[in-house]
C-alpha cells in the first residue's frame, strides 16, 4: 500500500501500472493485433480421436495480452473460424480500446451474421484484457463473488449400463456429489442405464438426465414418467428444439423438472422459452450464446421470470473453462448448488495448454485469483498441437 506523499512522487508511467488508476488514467491503449491459432487436440485413452479449437489472441500496444477459445466440432470448423477472423472480423477491433468490451461486442455482431462461437472468444480475451488493465480477476469486474465455489457435476456417457455404472463410481470416488446421465437414444436402454448408474452411487448422490433433444413428445412423457422413480433431479432437453411447443407440452406432462439446453442459444430464445412456460431450469453457454455479456443477459431474463441457471458445456478447454468459472461465481441465477455447472472439460484431456491448470477438483471449480481470466498459455505446446 503506497502512503500519500509515495503516490505524489511516482511519474506518470508508474502511476500508469497501479490497477485502480489504470482506466482513470485513460493511457492510450489499442488493440494492436488479433492472431488465430486452430489447434488439434488429442482425446485420453488411446482412441485416436481429436478435439478441434482456435485460439484467440488479442495484443496491446502496450504488450498486454487477452486469450479466447472457440470449441469446433472439424478440423475445417476451426480453420474456418481462424479465417473468419483474419479476413476480416479481427479488422473491426483493430485500433480500438480494448476495454469498451459491449461497444466492441455490438461491432463484431453487426458486421457478421451467425458465428457466435467466434464473437465468444474474441470477447473473451477482451474481458481478459480488462482484467488485467485493472489488476482484477474477472469475476470482480462482473460484480464479484455470490458463492464460494462453484459446484460442478461429471457427465456421463451414452454407453452400455455396466460401463455407465463403473464410471459413476469412479467420479463419485474423486469427489463428485452430482452426476448427469447421457439418455434419448432408445428408451429401454436409457431406463437400464440410469437404474445402473442410481443403484452404483446411492440416493445422496444428485442424478440428472440429458436426451441432447432425442425423444419424441410422446416418448419423452412416457420415459419420463418411467425415471421417477430414481430419484432424478432433471431432464435436460427431453425433445429437438424444432419448436418449443413440443417442450412446453412435455413439461405440462411431468412432474420432473424440464431444463432448455439446445432450445436456447441467444437473448431471444431464453424469452421464448420464458413466454411459453416451456421449462424450469435454462443451461447458459460462454460460447454459443455469443459471449458472457450474452449468457449475463439470458441468466437476467430467467431469474425474472423465476427460472433457474446452470451452466453447460461443449467440453471447452483451459481458456473458455476459466471463462464458464467466473461467469458461475458472479451470477445470482446460476444456482450451482442446486443444479452443479457442466465445468469438467479440462478433466477430460490429458495434457494442458495452460501453464497452470485451473482449480477444478472433486465436483468443485474455482477461479485463479489472478488478473483477467487468469490463465496463460504454454506457447510451446500450442505451436504443438496447431493445425497446419
Amino acid at each position: 500500500m503506497f502512503k500519500k506523499e509515495e503516490i505524489l512522487q511516482l511519474s506518470y508511467d508508474e502511476l500508469s501500472k497501479l490497477p485502480i488508476l489504470n482506466l482513470i488514467l485513460r493511457r492510450n491503449e489499442i488493440i494492436k493485433s488479433i492472431e488465430t491459432f486452430p489447434l488439434h487436440y488429442p482425446e485420453p485413452h488411446d482412441s485416436g480421436k481429436s478435439r478441434y479449437i482456435t485460439i484467440v489472441k488479442i495484443t496491446t500496444n502496450e504488450g498486454r495480452v487477452g486469450w479466447g477459445e472457440c470449441i469446433a466440432q472439424f478440423p475445417e470448423a476451426a480453420m474456418a473460424t481462424a479465417t473468419v477472423i483474419d479476413t476480416g472480423l479481427g479488422e473491426q477491433i483493430i485500433g480500438e480500446d480494448p476495454t469498451e468490451v459491449e461497444r466492441l461486442t455490438i461491432k463484431i455482431s453487426n458486421a457478421i451474421i451467425g458465428n457466435p462461437f467466434t464473437k465468444s472468444a474474441i470477447e473473451m480475451a477482451l474481458w481478459d484484457i480488462l482484467g488485467k488493465s485493472v489488476g482484477l480477476p474477472l469475476y470482480r469486474l462482473l460484480g464479484g463473488p455470490v458463492r464460494d465455489c462453484v459446484p460442478t457435476k461429471f457427465s456421463i456417457s451414452g454407453t452400455e449400463p455396466k460401463r455407465a455404472a463403473e464410471i459413476a463410481s469412479w467420479a463419485v470416488s474423486i469427489g463428485f456429489q452430482a452426476m448427469k446421465v447421457k439418455v434419448g437414444l432408445e428408451p429401454e436402454t436409457d431406463i437400464l442405464r440410469v437404474r445402473a448408474v442410481r443403484e452404483a452411487i446411492g440416493e445422496k448422490i444428485k442424478l440428472g438426465v440429458d436426451a441432447n433433444g432425442g425423444w419424441s413428445p410422446s416418448t419423452a412423457v412416457q420415459t419420463i414418467h418411467r425415471l421417477s422413480e430414481f430419484n432424478i433431479q432433471f431432464v435436460e432437453q427431453p425433445v429437438p428444439p424444432l419448436d418449443v411447443a413440443w417442450l412446453a407440452d412435455v413439461r405440462s406432462q411431468v412432474n420432473l423438472p424440464i431444463m432448455a439446453d439446445e432450445s436456447v442459444f441467444n437473448l431471444q430464445d431464453a424469452m421464448t422459452v420464458v413466454k411459453a412456460k416451456a421449462a424450469d431450469i435454462i443451461s447458459v453457454y460462454v460460447g454459443k450464446g455469443g459471449g458472457l455479456g450474452s449468457a449475463r443477459k439470458i441468466a437476467v431474463v430467467s431469474e425474472a421470470a423465476g427460472l433457474t441457471c446452470t451452466v453447460g458445456s461443449n467440453m471447452e478447454m483451459g481458456i473458455a473453462s476459466s471463462a464458464m468459472i467466473h461467469l458461475a461465481m458472479s451470477t445470482p441465477s446460476i444456482n450451482s448448488s442446486q443444479i452443479p455447472c457442466d465445468i469438467i472439460g479440462p478433466l477430460y484431456y490429458e495434457d494442458s495448454i495452460l501453464c497452470q491448470n485451473l482449480p477444478i477438483k472433486g465436483g468443485e471449480a474455482r477461479p485463479l485469483e489472478l488478473p483477467g481470466l487468469g490463465v496463460e498459455l504454454d506457447e510451446d505446446k500450442v505451436d504443438h498441437y496447431r493445425i497446419e
